[in-house]
Protein backbone atom coordinates (compact mmCIF):
# COMPACT_ATOMS: atom_id res chain seq x y z
CA UNK A 1 0.00 0.00 0.00
CA UNK A 2 0.95 3.50 -0.95
CA UNK A 3 -0.92 6.53 0.89
CA UNK A 4 1.01 8.81 -1.74
CA UNK A 5 1.86 8.44 -5.01
CA UNK A 6 5.16 8.36 -6.96
CA UNK A 7 6.27 10.53 -9.81
CA UNK A 8 7.54 8.66 -12.84
CA UNK A 9 9.60 11.52 -13.76
CA UNK A 10 12.13 10.96 -11.55
CA UNK A 11 12.03 14.11 -9.10
CA UNK A 12 10.38 13.62 -4.76
CA UNK A 13 7.56 11.51 -4.57
CA UNK A 14 4.34 13.57 -4.59
CA UNK A 15 0.57 13.16 -3.23
CA UNK A 16 -1.62 11.09 -5.32
CA UNK A 17 -3.48 13.83 -7.96
CA UNK A 18 -7.40 12.39 -7.78
CA UNK A 19 -10.06 13.50 -9.78
CA UNK A 20 -13.19 12.59 -8.73
CA UNK A 21 -16.23 13.03 -11.04
CA UNK A 22 -19.36 12.42 -9.24
CA UNK A 23 -22.96 14.05 -10.02
CA UNK A 24 -24.51 12.99 -6.57
CA UNK A 25 -22.66 15.84 -3.94
CA UNK A 26 -22.87 13.52 -0.68
CA UNK A 27 -21.41 10.52 -2.08
CA UNK A 28 -18.72 13.30 -3.47
CA UNK A 29 -18.52 14.62 0.01
CA UNK A 30 -18.00 11.23 1.79
CA UNK A 31 -15.12 10.10 -0.70
CA UNK A 32 -13.77 13.21 -0.98
CA UNK A 33 -12.91 13.30 3.02
CA UNK A 34 -11.94 9.59 3.06
CA UNK A 35 -9.12 10.21 0.31
CA UNK A 36 -8.18 13.46 1.35
CA UNK A 37 -7.36 12.36 4.82
CA UNK A 38 -5.45 9.45 3.30
CA UNK A 39 -2.82 12.17 1.59
CA UNK A 40 -4.03 12.30 -1.78
CA UNK A 41 -5.04 15.74 -3.43
CA UNK A 42 -8.68 15.41 -4.65
CA UNK A 43 -10.08 17.85 -6.98
CA UNK A 44 -14.03 17.31 -7.71
CA UNK A 45 -15.82 17.78 -10.59
CA UNK A 46 -20.12 17.44 -10.91
CA UNK A 47 -20.84 17.37 -14.59
CA UNK A 48 -18.18 15.80 -17.05
CA UNK A 49 -18.16 18.53 -20.05
CA UNK A 50 -15.67 20.06 -18.13
CA UNK A 51 -13.49 17.20 -18.13
CA UNK A 52 -14.03 16.61 -21.83
CA UNK A 53 -12.99 20.34 -22.41
CA UNK A 54 -9.39 19.52 -20.26
CA UNK A 55 -9.18 16.42 -21.85
CA UNK A 56 -9.14 18.11 -25.21
CA UNK A 57 -6.62 20.99 -24.13
CA UNK A 58 -4.43 18.18 -23.04
CA UNK A 59 -4.73 19.38 -19.24
CA UNK A 60 -4.75 15.66 -17.94
CA UNK A 61 -2.18 15.47 -15.29
CA UNK A 62 -3.93 12.92 -13.08
CA UNK A 63 -2.48 9.98 -11.32
CA UNK A 64 -6.36 8.55 -10.99
CA UNK A 65 -9.84 9.38 -12.07
CA UNK A 66 -13.00 8.02 -10.11
CA UNK A 67 -16.24 8.56 -11.84
CA UNK A 68 -19.48 7.37 -11.86
CA UNK A 69 -20.87 5.27 -14.56
CA UNK A 70 -24.25 7.64 -14.16
CA UNK A 71 -23.35 10.80 -15.10
CA UNK A 72 -25.60 13.77 -16.49
CA UNK A 73 -25.71 14.52 -20.03
CA UNK A 74 -23.35 11.84 -20.82
CA UNK A 75 -22.39 8.13 -19.38
CA UNK A 76 -19.42 7.61 -17.36
CA UNK A 77 -18.41 4.90 -20.35
CA UNK A 78 -18.57 7.35 -22.58
CA UNK A 79 -16.19 9.60 -20.72
CA UNK A 80 -13.74 6.89 -19.96
CA UNK A 81 -13.74 6.08 -23.69
CA UNK A 82 -12.61 9.75 -24.06
CA UNK A 83 -10.11 9.03 -21.51
CA UNK A 84 -8.77 6.77 -23.88
CA UNK A 85 -8.90 8.55 -27.12
CA UNK A 86 -7.27 11.44 -25.84
CA UNK A 87 -4.21 8.66 -24.74
CA UNK A 88 -4.59 9.87 -20.83
CA UNK A 89 -2.60 7.77 -18.61
CA UNK A 90 -4.33 8.55 -16.01
CA UNK A 91 -5.72 4.86 -14.16
CA UNK A 92 -10.18 5.47 -14.28
CA UNK A 93 -11.66 3.58 -11.43
CA UNK A 94 -15.49 3.70 -12.29
CA UNK A 95 -18.27 3.80 -9.68
CA UNK A 96 -21.29 1.65 -10.33
CA UNK A 97 -24.49 0.66 -8.79
CA UNK A 98 -24.83 -2.37 -10.78
CA UNK A 99 -23.39 -5.25 -10.11
CA UNK A 100 -24.22 -7.51 -12.79
CA UNK A 101 -21.13 -8.91 -15.07
CA UNK A 102 -22.30 -7.08 -18.01
CA UNK A 103 -21.56 -3.73 -16.47
CA UNK A 104 -18.32 -5.40 -14.92
CA UNK A 105 -17.08 -6.21 -18.76
CA UNK A 106 -18.12 -3.02 -20.68
CA UNK A 107 -16.53 -0.93 -17.82
CA UNK A 108 -12.91 -2.79 -17.89
CA UNK A 109 -13.26 -3.39 -22.19
CA UNK A 110 -13.89 0.01 -22.72
CA UNK A 111 -10.27 0.93 -20.71
CA UNK A 112 -11.18 0.64 -16.85
CA UNK A 113 -8.36 0.16 -14.19
CA UNK A 114 -11.02 -1.16 -11.92
CA UNK A 115 -14.92 -0.60 -11.22
CA UNK A 116 -16.55 -0.57 -7.67
CA UNK A 117 -20.07 -0.97 -6.65
CA UNK A 118 -22.42 0.97 -5.09
CA UNK A 119 -22.53 1.03 -1.64
CA UNK A 120 -19.23 0.73 -0.99
CA UNK A 121 -17.25 1.24 1.89
CA UNK A 122 -14.37 4.58 1.53
CA UNK A 123 -11.30 2.56 2.92
CA UNK A 124 -11.81 0.09 -0.20
CA UNK A 125 -11.41 2.62 -2.78
CA UNK A 126 -8.72 3.87 -0.33
CA UNK A 127 -6.76 0.75 -1.49
CA UNK A 128 -7.55 0.37 -5.28
CA UNK A 129 -6.84 4.28 -5.71
CA UNK A 130 -3.27 3.17 -4.13
CA UNK A 131 -2.95 -0.04 -6.86
CA UNK A 132 -3.95 2.55 -9.68
CA UNK A 133 -1.61 5.55 -8.50
CA UNK A 134 0.86 2.53 -9.25
CA UNK A 135 -0.11 1.66 -12.67
CA UNK A 136 -0.39 5.13 -13.69
CA UNK A 137 3.41 5.60 -12.48
CA UNK A 138 4.15 2.56 -14.39
CA UNK A 139 2.89 4.17 -17.48
CA UNK A 140 4.29 7.38 -17.08
CA UNK A 141 8.00 5.75 -16.78
CA UNK A 142 7.47 3.60 -20.00
CA UNK A 143 5.59 6.62 -21.74
CA UNK A 144 8.26 8.47 -24.04
CA UNK A 145 6.65 12.03 -23.12
CA UNK A 146 7.64 11.70 -19.58
CA UNK A 147 11.73 12.38 -20.38
CA UNK A 148 13.45 12.37 -17.04
CA UNK A 149 17.02 12.73 -16.83
CA UNK A 150 19.34 9.13 -16.71
CA UNK A 151 19.46 8.17 -13.05
CA UNK A 152 21.51 4.58 -12.12
CA UNK A 153 19.23 4.13 -9.12
CA UNK A 154 15.73 3.95 -10.45
CA UNK A 155 12.61 4.80 -7.59
CA UNK A 156 11.50 7.76 -5.36
CA UNK A 157 11.15 6.48 -2.38
CA UNK A 158 12.46 8.11 0.84
CA UNK A 159 14.82 5.15 1.31
CA UNK A 160 16.23 5.35 -2.22
CA UNK A 161 15.94 8.89 -2.14
CA UNK A 162 17.96 9.53 0.94
CA UNK A 163 20.75 7.01 -0.68
CA UNK A 164 20.74 9.29 -4.00
CA UNK A 165 21.55 11.92 -1.82
CA UNK A 166 24.41 10.21 -0.11
CA UNK A 167 25.92 9.51 -2.93
CA UNK A 168 26.06 12.77 -4.24
CA UNK A 169 27.79 13.79 -1.18
CA UNK A 170 29.85 10.97 -1.06
CA UNK A 171 30.71 10.76 -4.98
CA UNK A 172 33.75 12.80 -4.81
CA UNK A 173 35.47 11.65 -1.32
CA UNK A 174 38.03 9.05 -1.45
CA UNK A 175 36.56 7.63 2.19
CA UNK A 176 36.19 4.00 2.77
CA UNK A 177 32.72 3.03 1.62
CA UNK A 178 31.00 -0.08 2.61
CA UNK A 179 28.25 -1.41 0.93
CA UNK A 180 25.32 -3.16 2.84
CA UNK A 181 22.43 -4.73 1.51
CA UNK A 182 20.80 -8.11 0.97
CA UNK A 183 21.82 -10.46 -1.98
CA UNK A 184 19.95 -8.85 -5.56
CA UNK A 185 19.83 -5.34 -3.80
CA UNK A 186 21.84 -3.40 -6.25
CA UNK A 187 25.15 -2.83 -4.05
CA UNK A 188 27.09 -3.11 -7.31
CA UNK A 189 25.23 -0.50 -8.29
CA UNK A 190 25.87 1.88 -5.29
CA UNK A 191 29.68 1.33 -6.26
CA UNK A 192 29.57 2.29 -9.95
CA UNK A 193 27.04 5.29 -9.12
CA UNK A 194 29.99 6.53 -6.59
CA UNK A 195 32.75 5.48 -9.16
CA UNK A 196 30.44 7.35 -11.89
CA UNK A 197 29.85 10.50 -9.66
CA UNK A 198 33.71 11.15 -8.49
CA UNK A 199 37.45 11.94 -9.68
CA UNK A 200 38.44 8.55 -10.82
CA UNK A 201 35.03 8.51 -13.26
CA UNK A 202 37.70 8.31 -16.71
CA UNK A 203 39.65 5.04 -15.14
CA UNK A 204 38.03 1.59 -14.69
CA UNK A 205 35.28 0.51 -12.67
CA UNK A 206 36.81 -2.94 -11.36
CA UNK A 207 34.16 -5.41 -9.08
CA UNK A 208 35.07 -8.77 -8.17
CA UNK A 209 33.24 -10.95 -6.05
CA UNK A 210 35.29 -12.30 -3.17
CA UNK A 211 32.61 -15.35 -2.36
CA UNK A 212 32.47 -16.59 -6.34
CA UNK A 213 36.43 -17.00 -6.15
CA UNK A 214 37.83 -20.59 -4.88
CA UNK A 215 40.06 -19.94 -1.77
CA UNK A 216 42.87 -21.05 -3.68
CA UNK A 217 42.90 -18.53 -6.48
CA UNK A 218 41.52 -15.67 -4.66
CA UNK A 219 45.50 -14.51 -4.17
CA UNK A 220 46.03 -14.59 -7.86
CA UNK A 221 42.81 -12.51 -8.24
CA UNK A 222 43.42 -10.03 -6.18
CA UNK A 223 47.45 -9.38 -5.88
CA UNK A 224 48.14 -11.23 -9.87
CA UNK A 225 50.59 -13.69 -9.75
CA UNK A 226 54.13 -14.66 -11.54
CA UNK A 227 54.91 -16.83 -14.19
CA UNK A 228 55.79 -20.78 -12.32
CA UNK A 229 53.86 -19.15 -8.97
CA UNK A 230 51.84 -22.57 -9.20
CA UNK A 231 50.43 -25.04 -11.79
CA UNK A 232 48.86 -23.61 -14.38
CA UNK A 233 50.39 -20.33 -14.01
CA UNK A 234 51.90 -20.04 -17.68
CA UNK A 235 52.47 -16.09 -17.83
CA UNK A 236 52.10 -13.30 -15.33
CA UNK A 237 49.28 -12.23 -14.47
CA UNK A 238 48.20 -8.82 -13.15
CA UNK A 239 45.45 -8.76 -10.49
CA UNK A 240 42.18 -6.82 -10.30
CA UNK A 241 44.49 -4.20 -7.55
CA UNK A 242 46.60 -3.98 -10.80
CA UNK A 243 43.55 -3.50 -12.90
CA UNK A 244 42.01 -0.56 -10.95
CA UNK A 245 44.68 1.57 -10.82
CA UNK A 246 43.70 4.91 -10.74
CA UNK A 247 40.04 3.83 -10.94
CA UNK A 248 38.14 1.84 -8.11
CA UNK A 249 37.60 -1.53 -7.54
CA UNK A 250 34.98 -2.56 -6.40
CA UNK A 251 34.71 -6.11 -3.40
CA UNK A 252 31.51 -7.71 -3.17
CA UNK A 253 30.51 -10.09 -0.33
CA UNK A 254 33.90 -9.49 1.59
CA UNK A 255 32.31 -10.82 4.31
CA UNK A 256 33.25 -14.17 2.98
CA UNK A 257 37.24 -13.83 2.39
CA UNK A 258 39.37 -15.66 4.34
CA UNK A 259 40.58 -14.56 7.36
CA UNK A 260 44.43 -15.58 5.83
CA UNK A 261 43.78 -13.24 2.61
CA UNK A 262 41.88 -10.83 5.06
CA UNK A 263 45.15 -9.80 6.36
CA UNK A 264 46.94 -9.23 2.89
CA UNK A 265 43.93 -7.09 1.95
CA UNK A 266 44.89 -5.06 4.83
CA UNK A 267 48.50 -4.67 4.26
CA UNK A 268 47.57 -3.46 1.12
CA UNK A 269 45.25 -1.08 1.54
CA UNK A 270 47.75 0.17 4.22
CA UNK A 271 50.76 0.57 2.04
CA UNK A 272 49.27 1.18 -0.91
CA UNK A 273 51.56 -1.35 -2.79
CA UNK A 274 50.92 -4.92 -3.90
CA UNK A 275 53.00 -8.13 -4.29
CA UNK A 276 52.12 -10.68 -6.95
CA UNK A 277 52.15 -14.16 -5.66
CA UNK A 278 55.08 -15.94 -6.81
CA UNK A 279 56.97 -12.46 -7.56
CA UNK A 280 59.39 -11.05 -5.95
CA UNK A 281 58.61 -7.16 -6.47
CA UNK A 282 56.23 -4.77 -5.28
CA UNK A 283 54.18 -2.24 -7.17
CA UNK A 284 52.74 0.64 -6.24
CA UNK A 285 49.02 1.53 -6.72
CA UNK A 286 46.27 4.00 -6.03
CA UNK A 287 42.94 2.54 -6.13
CA UNK A 288 39.64 3.98 -4.09
CA UNK A 289 38.10 0.47 -2.66
CA UNK A 290 34.54 0.41 -2.05
CA UNK A 291 33.69 -2.81 -0.46
CA UNK A 292 30.29 -4.69 0.31
CA UNK A 293 28.71 -7.00 1.70
CA UNK A 294 25.15 -8.62 3.06
CA UNK A 295 26.67 -10.17 6.34
CA UNK A 296 26.73 -8.42 9.80
CA UNK A 297 30.60 -7.29 9.88
CA UNK A 298 30.43 -6.53 13.21
CA UNK A 299 28.97 -9.92 14.49
CA UNK A 300 31.37 -11.47 12.17
CA UNK A 301 34.11 -9.56 14.27
CA UNK A 302 32.68 -10.75 17.22
CA UNK A 303 32.79 -14.49 16.02
CA UNK A 304 36.23 -14.39 15.24
CA UNK A 305 35.31 -14.81 11.38
CA UNK A 306 36.57 -11.01 10.52
CA UNK A 307 39.31 -9.47 11.55
CA UNK A 308 39.01 -5.80 14.02
CA UNK A 309 41.37 -4.07 12.40
CA UNK A 310 40.11 -4.73 8.57
CA UNK A 311 36.40 -4.37 10.26
CA UNK A 312 37.45 -0.49 11.24
CA UNK A 313 39.29 0.17 7.82
CA UNK A 314 36.85 -0.59 5.93
CA UNK A 315 33.56 0.74 7.55
CA UNK A 316 34.56 4.47 7.72
CA UNK A 317 31.03 5.26 6.08
CA UNK A 318 28.47 2.64 5.82
CA UNK A 319 25.56 2.49 3.02
CA UNK A 320 22.66 0.22 3.79
CA UNK A 321 20.91 -0.67 0.28
CA UNK A 322 17.19 -1.55 1.32
CA UNK A 323 16.01 -5.04 -0.12
CA UNK A 324 12.56 -4.37 -2.50
CA UNK A 325 10.24 -5.40 0.23
CA UNK A 326 10.60 -2.18 1.90
CA UNK A 327 10.37 0.06 -0.96
CA UNK A 328 7.96 -1.20 -2.88
CA UNK A 329 6.49 2.47 -3.70
CA UNK A 330 9.63 2.10 -6.41
CA UNK A 331 8.25 -1.27 -8.07
CA UNK A 332 6.17 0.14 -10.66
CA UNK A 333 9.29 2.30 -11.62
CA UNK A 334 11.56 -0.69 -11.63
CA UNK A 335 9.35 -2.78 -13.61
CA UNK A 336 8.92 0.45 -16.57
CA UNK A 337 12.93 0.23 -16.37
CA UNK A 338 13.50 -3.19 -17.08
CA UNK A 339 10.66 -3.30 -19.36
CA UNK A 340 12.39 -0.63 -21.60
CA UNK A 341 15.52 -2.46 -21.09
CA UNK A 342 14.19 -5.82 -22.29
CA UNK A 343 11.55 -5.07 -24.52
CA UNK A 344 13.13 -3.97 -27.23
CA UNK A 345 11.85 -1.01 -29.47
CA UNK A 346 8.02 -1.18 -28.31
CA UNK A 347 8.55 -2.25 -24.71
CA UNK A 348 5.11 -3.62 -23.73
CA UNK A 349 3.45 -2.59 -20.20
CA UNK A 350 1.99 -4.59 -17.43
CA UNK A 351 -1.53 -5.73 -16.87
CA UNK A 352 -3.13 -4.06 -13.80
CA UNK A 353 -3.61 -7.70 -12.49
CA UNK A 354 0.30 -8.52 -13.16
CA UNK A 355 1.10 -5.20 -11.45
CA UNK A 356 -0.76 -6.00 -8.09
CA UNK A 357 0.60 -9.28 -7.96
CA UNK A 358 3.86 -8.21 -8.09
CA UNK A 359 3.44 -5.76 -5.56
CA UNK A 360 2.05 -8.49 -3.73
CA UNK A 361 4.93 -10.74 -3.50
CA UNK A 362 7.96 -10.49 -0.82
CA UNK A 363 10.98 -10.69 -3.49
CA UNK A 364 13.21 -12.38 -1.93
CA UNK A 365 15.60 -12.16 -4.33
CA UNK A 366 14.99 -8.09 -4.53
CA UNK A 367 15.77 -5.60 -7.52
CA UNK A 368 18.08 -8.91 -9.45
CA UNK A 369 14.96 -11.10 -9.04
CA UNK A 370 12.25 -8.48 -10.07
CA UNK A 371 14.92 -8.15 -13.44
CA UNK A 372 14.50 -11.74 -14.47
CA UNK A 373 10.59 -11.91 -13.92
CA UNK A 374 10.12 -9.12 -16.47
CA UNK A 375 12.55 -10.98 -18.79
CA UNK A 376 10.32 -13.93 -18.02
CA UNK A 377 7.52 -12.67 -19.10
CA UNK A 378 8.60 -10.59 -21.58
CA UNK A 379 9.95 -14.19 -23.11
CA UNK A 380 6.21 -15.62 -22.69
CA UNK A 381 4.05 -13.21 -24.22
CA UNK A 382 4.45 -11.08 -27.41
CA UNK A 383 1.41 -9.01 -26.88
CA UNK A 384 1.12 -5.14 -25.83
CA UNK A 385 0.26 -5.89 -22.52
CA UNK A 386 1.72 -8.58 -20.48
CA UNK A 387 -0.73 -10.40 -18.24
CA UNK A 388 -0.17 -12.34 -14.66
CA UNK A 389 0.04 -15.55 -16.65
CA UNK A 390 3.04 -14.63 -18.25
CA UNK A 391 4.81 -14.00 -14.78
CA UNK A 392 6.69 -16.62 -12.75
CA UNK A 393 4.62 -18.90 -11.40
CA UNK A 394 5.56 -17.98 -7.20
CA UNK A 395 4.44 -14.36 -8.47
CA UNK A 396 1.21 -15.40 -10.87
CA UNK A 397 -0.18 -17.00 -7.78
CA UNK A 398 -0.16 -13.73 -5.84
CA UNK A 399 -2.95 -12.57 -7.82
CA UNK A 400 -5.75 -11.25 -6.74
CA UNK A 401 -8.46 -10.79 -9.19
CA UNK A 402 -11.23 -8.32 -9.20
CA UNK A 403 -13.24 -7.81 -6.20
CA UNK A 404 -16.41 -10.43 -7.35
CA UNK A 405 -13.79 -13.59 -7.28
CA UNK A 406 -14.48 -13.64 -11.23
CA UNK A 407 -12.43 -12.61 -14.18
CA UNK A 408 -14.29 -11.24 -17.05
CA UNK A 409 -13.19 -11.62 -20.49
CA UNK A 410 -15.46 -10.85 -22.96
CA UNK A 411 -17.65 -12.30 -20.88
CA UNK A 412 -16.63 -15.52 -20.52
CA UNK A 413 -15.63 -17.21 -16.85
CA UNK A 414 -12.39 -18.56 -15.57
CA UNK A 415 -12.34 -22.29 -15.23
CA UNK A 416 -13.89 -23.04 -11.95
CA UNK A 417 -11.06 -24.46 -9.93
CA UNK A 418 -9.19 -20.77 -10.80
CA UNK A 419 -12.49 -19.08 -10.06
CA UNK A 420 -13.14 -20.69 -6.88
CA UNK A 421 -9.50 -19.38 -5.52
CA UNK A 422 -10.13 -16.26 -6.62
CA UNK A 423 -13.33 -16.22 -4.92
CA UNK A 424 -11.53 -17.42 -1.53
CA UNK A 425 -9.00 -15.35 -1.73
CA UNK A 426 -11.56 -12.13 -1.90
CA UNK A 427 -13.54 -13.38 0.69
CA UNK A 428 -10.42 -13.07 2.79
CA UNK A 429 -9.76 -9.85 1.79
CA UNK A 430 -12.96 -8.89 2.57
CA UNK A 431 -12.92 -10.06 5.99
CA UNK A 432 -10.11 -8.82 6.49
CA UNK A 433 -10.77 -5.15 5.80
CA UNK A 434 -14.07 -5.63 7.78
CA UNK A 435 -12.35 -6.83 10.93
CA UNK A 436 -9.69 -3.90 10.60
CA UNK A 437 -12.66 -1.88 9.99
CA UNK A 438 -13.95 -2.80 13.35
CA UNK A 439 -10.77 -2.65 14.94
CA UNK A 440 -10.20 0.88 13.74
CA UNK A 441 -6.32 0.05 12.56
CA UNK A 442 -5.24 -1.35 15.27
CA UNK A 443 -3.79 -4.72 14.46
CA UNK A 444 -3.40 -6.33 17.84
CA UNK A 445 -7.19 -5.77 18.11
CA UNK A 446 -8.39 -6.95 14.91
CA UNK A 447 -6.06 -10.38 15.65
CA UNK A 448 -7.83 -10.81 18.91
CA UNK A 449 -10.81 -10.28 16.62
CA UNK A 450 -10.28 -12.56 13.85
CA UNK A 451 -8.71 -15.13 16.28
CA UNK A 452 -5.22 -15.30 15.12
CA UNK A 453 -1.75 -14.81 15.98
CA UNK A 454 -0.99 -11.29 15.59
CA UNK A 455 2.64 -12.38 13.36
CA UNK A 456 0.08 -14.54 11.01
CA UNK A 457 -2.62 -11.93 11.12
CA UNK A 458 0.17 -9.49 9.90
CA UNK A 459 1.05 -11.81 7.07
CA UNK A 460 -2.34 -11.82 5.95
CA UNK A 461 -2.49 -8.14 5.39
CA UNK A 462 0.71 -7.79 3.57
CA UNK A 463 -0.30 -10.66 1.59
CA UNK A 464 -3.72 -8.52 0.88
CA UNK A 465 -1.98 -5.10 0.71
CA UNK A 466 -4.26 -4.27 3.08
CA UNK A 467 -2.09 -1.04 5.20
CA UNK A 468 -3.58 -0.62 8.79
CA UNK A 469 -3.18 3.68 8.27
CA UNK A 470 -6.03 3.50 6.27
CA UNK A 471 -8.59 2.40 9.04
CA UNK A 472 -7.12 5.35 11.70
CA UNK A 473 -8.78 7.79 13.01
Amino acid sequence: MIPNGVDATGSEAHRIKLLLVEDDEDVARTVARKLTADGMDVEVVYEPFGVIKRLDAGDDDWDVVVMDVGLPGISGIDLLKRFRESHSLASVIMLTGDNTAQTAATCMRAGAFHYVTKPFRPFELSAIVSSAARHTAMRRQLDARYVHAANLLVGTSTAITRLRAALDRLGTQSVSILVQGESGTGKELVARTLHARGERRARAFVPLNCGAIPESLIDSELFGHAKGAFTGATADRQGVFVEADGGTLFLDEIGDMPMGVQARLLRVLQEGEVRPVGGSGVRSIDVRVITATHVDLKLAVERGRFRQDLFYRLNVVVLVVPPLRERLDDLPLLAAHFLKKHGGATPPSLSPNALEAMSDYAWPGNVRELENAIVHAIALDHGEVIGVESLPSQIAARSRGNSSGLAFDDEELLPLTEAKRRASTSFEKRYLLRVMEMAKGSVSEAARLAQLDRTNFRRLLQRHGIDSNLFKN
